[in-house]
């Protein structure tokens, strides 16, 4: 993997950082994408004495700072062996009746529009070059549908879609593509959901042992690193506890 470079985006947290984290010890040179500049600067300083780290600060549910971001890359960091489509939220876990469209936007924006914008920006070097493997990361809420889950699970349904379609449509083009769909994973995620309520998104993974960021980020780094002509095309990864979305055996 010696000379790749990696974008990843939501990289100031959780799977991203860990994923960064995983590659640098890897020897893959990293673009790491976020909202917050102070935590990508941190994360830098981490990882530069191992690898190459270039950091774009931009909110990828903004089209035009989105392509900016990636035109201003330098000569050393513009071409891009390695996607990953990490960035991703959920906003509210209310019924649909009950649903906040703020919450809708929000999740609607980042987890479809926001992967669309970044892949759009990044495909054009990858066909031309006829090179590079794409990771979307999925969730198991793409495979199933779960009370009061409804457009967050919609949300991650359409990138089950779009990883499928772009498998197919840039086949010709010998770009792999894959996605990685983690079950519950202990990270920010729960806080976001429910808004800074610390209290309920501890209660979440209280009771049995979940998927830690850096379990996913092990697994992303096996799907990149496998050999040319292999291609994880749809990976689900859940804890042991965990059976389903609504099914998690907390005695464990």
């Amino acid at each position: 993997m010696n000379n790749k470079t990696a974008l990843i985006t939501g990289a100031t947290s959780g799977i991203g950082r860990e994923t960064a984290r995983v590659f640098a010890k890897n020897n893959i040179n990293l673009i790491l994408c976020g909202r917050r500049q102070e935590r990508l600067d941190k994360i830098k300083a981490e990882l530069k004495s191992q690898v190459s780290v270039h950091t774009l600060n931009f909110d990828v549910r903004i089209r035009e700072d989105v392509f900016k971001a990636i035109g201003s890359l330098p000569e050393n960091f513009n071409k891009i062996d390695i996607l990953i489509n990490n960035a991703g939220n959920a906003h509210g876990l209310d019924p649909i009746q009950e649903g906040g469209i703020d919450d809708w936007d929000m999740m609607m924006d980042i987890n479809v529009k926001g992967l669309l914008y970044v892949t759009k920006a990044i495909l054009p070097q990858m066909t031309q070059r006829k090179h590079g493997h794409i990771i979307n990361i999925g969730s198991t809420a793409g495979k199933e549908v779960y009370p009061d889950g409804n457009v967050y699970c919609a949300s991650k349904h359409a990138v089950d879609a779009l990883n499928q379609g772009m498998r197919i449509d840039l086949n010709k083009f010998g770009i792999r593509v894959g996605a990685v769909n983690p079950g519950m994973v202990k990270t920010e995620f729960s806080n976001v959901r429910f808004k800074g309520d610390d209290q309920r998104a501890g209660d979440v993974y209280k009771g049995f042992e979940p998927l830690m960021p850096e379990d996913v980020a092990e697994i992303i780094y096996f799907v990149v690193s496998r050999p040319c002509h292999v291609n994880i095309a749809d990976l689900v990864v859940m804890s042991t506890a965990q059976a389903s979305s609504t099914i998690v055996n907390k005695e464990l």
